[in-house]
């Protein structure tokens, strides 16, 4: 069995839950962590706070103790910054494939679904944070504009989990993950 560390980064509203929670319905071998919700848990909001340090090292912590009893980690976080990212995707446990999922959202479509929450400028917000992934990190594009493009990304996300091939042979992944 393959051990996955895949860490889902993207705006708020660009479908990270909802992809989350459905790889783990789906895969009882997959364990879902969430940084709003630990933070949540600590200090009551959701919102970045006090001691980020705290809420990423338990984040971490917790993630190498599920990959040593062999069970793949979802990271449910909008990571905006490639510091972040490095953190989360990186682990000493042994025979782990790290794979960082961007969800890839339409501005407009980001907002009416923020809107639709009750939350206003949330996309603004992080654009001024958010940082394109940088470096030799494994990545999947993972387009949700709608619940078409959702279930297409959907379904060669859980291809590339399943493959017996390696999937990050440029061959694989031209085919399969284009980069835009």
């Amino acid at each position: 069995m393959q051990l996955w560390n895949l860490v889902l980064s993207g705006y708020p509203g660009s479908g990270k839950t909802v992809l989350a929670r459905r790889l783990i319905s789906e895969n009882h071998d997959f364990v879902r962590l969430n940084v709003d919700e630990l933070r949540s848990m600590y200090f009551g909001d959701a919102q970045q706070i006090r001691d980020e340090e705290l809420v990423y090292n338990t984040i971490t912590t917790l993630r190498d103790s599920i990959l040593r009893s062999r069970r793949s980690v979802v990271i449910d976080s909008t990571a905006p910054r490639n510091s972040t990212r490095h953190i989360l995707l990186n682990t000493k446990v042994q025979g782990v494939t790290p794979l960082l999922v961007v969800m890839i959202v339409e501005k407009n479509e980001l907002e009416g679904r923020n809107r639709e929450r009750g939350i206003r400028g949330a996309a603004a917000a992080w654009d001024r944070v958010w940082e394109n992934p940088m470096g030799q990190v494994q990545m999947l594009n993972f387009r949700n504009n709608s619940i078409a493009e959702f279930e297409t990304s959907y379904y060669l996300l859980t291809e590339l989990l399943a493959s017996e091939v390696h999937p990050f042979k440029r061959k694989f992944l031209k085919h399969i993950y284009p980069r835009n």
